[in-house]
């Protein structure tokens, strides 16, 4: 098993956008020519658009980008300037007088970190799209991860800073990666050793508080941070598959988030991957699904990794240092 950056992905085109000052962006994943798609949301409090598109009974077989963004469910308008930009490219579903692309999006909660007035827009997102042309995303603040964070149970001021990761990796032809943006309530946990990472700090923030032994103190305490979290991720393959099976792709890389992200699915996230095929290689599901579980777990890690110090928030690796 060979890794590789996501962007050798064949047949897809990554791009971020982002107002660093407001602590939000977004994250465009492109396929002009048509990704099947599923997806699986296990978290209480998603934001999210055009979900129906990727279930199997859905009249299409494809659609042409995922965007992640911060915003809340505002910024599910930004999903508009994927869609401007597209059709501009002539691409989309087509319907005779024009094309129409079929963008979907999901959205973490990031308006407590910076300025809550400014949301992921459809500027913002077009911008992202014609960043997405060079193929070379960042990770770490940045896009979809500008204003995310983890361990929150406590409140921002025990949180760490998080955000945009991602990993993928090859077996022979197939290619298998994940890029996701890490806004939980919960703690991180490394993928490899299962020690935490980046989480919820005791008051004086030099050692973890441990979120799941936090709250099982205080079972009775309702938090102040519901619906305030969730983390965003999107699995692509060049495997063929059906809408089906991407959907049981996508629920198996939950998986990933199981492994790393603790507690985790909770009805104070939205936690949502979606699962997208853009090529022809022939590749058995169980093991796709169970490489997608993978790729992601490694993407959550690379997300807490690649993430520095911003908004008050502490990194892992300033944490780590001690400073």
């Amino acid at each position: 098993m060979k890794i590789i950056g996501i962007n050798e992905i064949e047949n897809i085109k990554i791009g971020n956008a982002q107002n660093e000052e407001a602590a939000t962006g977004c994250t465009v994943i492109i396929c002009e020519n048509g990704a099947v798609t599923g997806l699986d949301v296990r978290g209480g409090g998603p934001a999210s658009r055009e979900s129906e598109l990727v279930k199997p009974t859905a009249a299409s077989q494809f659609i042409n980008a995922v965007l992640l963004s911060g915003g809340s469910a505002f910024g599910l308008d930004a999903a508009g300037g994927v869609m401007k930009y597209l059709e501009n490219k002539n691409v989309g579903f087509d319907v005779g007088v024009t094309r129409v692309p079929l963008v979907c999006q999901s959205c973490i909660f990031d308006l407590t970190v910076g300025d809550m007035s400014v949301r992921p827009d459809a500027a913002m997102a077009i911008k992202a799209c014609e960043n997405a042309e060079e193929n070379n995303p960042k990770m770490g603040n940045v896009g979809a991860g500008t204003g995310a964070s983890v361990g929150k149970l406590g409140g921002m001021e025990t949180a760490m800073k998080s955000g945009l990761g991602s990993y993928a990796v090859q077996i022979g032809k197939l290619k298998v990666g994940a890029i996701v943006a890490v806004n939980a309530v919960g703690d991180i946990f490394d993928y490899d050793t299962n020690r935490i990472i980046a989480g919820m700090l005791t008051p004086d923030k030099k050692s973890f508080a441990n979120t799941e032994e936090v709250m099982y103190k205080e079972s009775k305490k309702v938090s102040t941070l519901t619906m305030q979290n969730t983390t965003i991720g999107v699995v692509v393959t060049n495997g063929k598959f059906t809408k089906a099976e991407m959907n049981k792709i996508a629920a198996m890389a939950h998986n990933g988030y199981a492994r790393t992200i603790n507690p985790v699915h909770t009805s104070m996230d939205g936690d949502s991957i979606y699962a997208m095929s853009v090529g022809n290689v022939q590749a058995d599901m169980d093991m796709v699904g169970t490489l997608a579980a993978n790729v992601m777990g490694h993407a959550v890690c690379d997300a807490v990794r690649k993430a520095t110090d911003a908004y008050g928030l502490i990194s892992m690796t300033t944490f780590a240092k001690g400073v």
